[in-house]
């Protein structure tokens, strides 16, 4: 049993509010989800020619201008950085393989947790309070947000196995259930260039989503198709660079509640994680429907 929680903001002028609105959601899931909790966050984009990369390192005092200053040697490029406990953000003028590569040979003890143009990916073991304060969740701001707090069940409780995962650019998955079919489908995406961290079967999800998109599909086609090949119970959050999605499988094992109004929509596992949010009186409230995309983006 996790839990999961998602913001969506369609008014703009709510960006500068969205962790303090956030923050109570993933609180909300604590029961469900003791173990270990991470978010997912966007905005902040960077242009085309940069990449931002979101690290993590074991040490809260880990010396991340020394990493900077070989990146700007490295690629002939200046590197931005902003520091959050034991995590950093990265913002250099470099391509996302050459810069993957470079920190996983030269700094294999720093943890990649996302690359993109606009996601941050937190997340760490430990109560989801202490998670969201440790990152100062509240003063966070950006354009939509997904959450996870999990009750380990497929794996270990470590920071690895925790989620959001991330397998591609901008692209995030935090996942309520358990697959069955994981471990052929880690093989042969691994095939097919997929890259994987851990065991962990909402990992191959991710990946699997990564695939699909890697090979032209929409967001909503890649979800469609993952209805036949993902084998199992789940609720899945999907978090791209413009907008965020929500799918149950066709039996709708796992939980799930959505609400919109004209200036969010945000989903939960369970309706009390929404109490907090404006206007949630007046929200137009229904339970995802079996096997059925939602998607919400900017175009």
């Amino acid at each position: 049993m996790c839990g999961i929680v998602g913001l969506y903001l369609k008014n703009d002028a709510l960006q500068d509010q969205l962790g303090a609105l956030f923050e109570p959601m993933l609180i909300a899931m604590t029961d469900r989800g003791p173990d270990s909790a991470g978010f997912a966050i966007y905005g902040d984009e960077v242009g085309e020619d940069m990449v931002k990369l979101t690290l993590q390192h074991e040490d809260p005092h880990y010396h991340w201008h020394e990493l900077a200053g070989q990146l700007e040697e490295a690629f002939d490029a200046s590197v931005s950085v902003l520091h959050n406990a034991n995590a950093a953000v990265f913002k250099i003028n470099a391509d996302e393989a050459g810069v993957r590569g470079f920190i996983t040979d030269q700094a294999p003890d720093v943890k990649i947790m996302s690359v993109g143009h606009s996601i941050e990916i937190l997340k760490s073991i430990g109560l989801p309070e202490e998670i969201a304060g440790k990152f100062n969740l509240k003063g966070m701001k950006g354009s939509h947000i997904i959450g996870h707090t999990r009750m380990a069940t497929e794996s270990g409780v470590t920071m690895e196995g925790s989620h959001p995962f991330s397998t591609g650019m901008d692209l995030c998955l935090v996942h309520n259930g358990s697959l069955s079919n994981h471990n052929r489908l880690r093989e042969e995406l691994k095939k097919k260039g997929i890259v994987f961290e851990t065991e962990n079967d909402s990992e191959v999800a991710a990946g699997y989503l990564t695939h699909r998109l890697q090979s032209g599909d929409s967001v909503e086609e890649a979800l469609t198709a993952a209805l036949d090949d993902l084998d199992g119970f789940f609720t899945f959050t999907i978090g791209t660079r413009n907008g965020f999605a929500v799918i149950r499988d066709p039996i709708a094992c796992k939980p799930a509640v959505i609400a919109e109004t004209d200036d969010y929509v945000a989903m939960s596992s369970e309706y009390h994680a929404l109490t907090t949010l404006p206007g949630i009186e007046q929200a137009n409230l229904w339970e995802p429907d079996p096997g059925k995309v939602y998607f919400w983006g900017r175009d």
